[in-house]
């Protein structure tokens, strides 16, 4: 039986290689990671200012091994859907892009401590809530995907409980496992361990 924080330790684990600042970690980094469905590659590259004739295959971790300024963006496709990391976060941005019947999922962590899931449909927020702090749910519809939450847990539990106690890395796991339902893929296979490509700004 896997750890109700497999998915936030492998995240970390195939981010942060050997040889990286022990201090480092998802929030100190600044996270960010953006799922769109109903664009292909062409797409992807003229809403990004990717300039595709740069990609190279690459796996996650070789990302932060490129973040200078102006390094490039990470790129994955599974079931459909695009990985975009770093993803923008701003409804500016996304509302737009989901225009007419695009899907797109936005997860990020940023150095202030805060934690952000987002479903988006045709340019609006259907759900949004903090995973580590869920209480409450926005969004058009709130509930839209309740179907899909059966065993996740994403409330951080305070330092005074004791038993089923839910951690930080558990609710990063649970809104992984969410997007890996939403989408119909294995995070962990398809996203985090398999190989993609890093394309540089045009």
């Amino acid at each position: 039986m896997q750890s109700p924080t497999h998915l936030h330790d492998l995240l970390v684990s195939t981010i942060f290689t050997e040889g990286l600042d022990d201090e480092m970690d998802l929030w100190t980094l600044g996270f960010s990671a953006l799922w769109v469905k109903g664009m292909d590659r062409d797409a992807v590259a003229e809403a990004f200012s990717l300039d595709l004739v740069t990609s190279t295959p690459s796996h996650l971790n070789e990302l932060l091994d490129n973040s200078e300024e102006g390094g490039p963006t990470w790129v994955g496709e599974a079931g459909g859907w695009t990985c975009i990391i770093p993803g923008p976060t701003d409804d500016d941005f996304l509302l737009p892009l989901t225009a007419g019947g695009r899907e797109a999922l936005c997860f990020s962590m940023d150095m202030g401590g805060h934690d952000h899931f987002k479903y988006l449909k045709d340019g609006e927020v259907v759900v949004a809530f903090q995973p580590t702090w869920p209480d409450p749910v926005h969004g058009s519809d709130p509930h839209a995907l309740d179907h899909l939450m059966e065993g996740l847990r994403f409330q951080t539990s305070g330092d005074d409980v004791i038993e089923d106690r839910v951690d930080e890395g558990e609710s990063i796991s649970s809104v992984l496992t969410l997007i890996g339902r939403i989408t119909g893929t294995d995070i962990a296979a398809d996203w985090l361990e398999a190989t993609h490509s890093l394309a540089y700004p045009r």
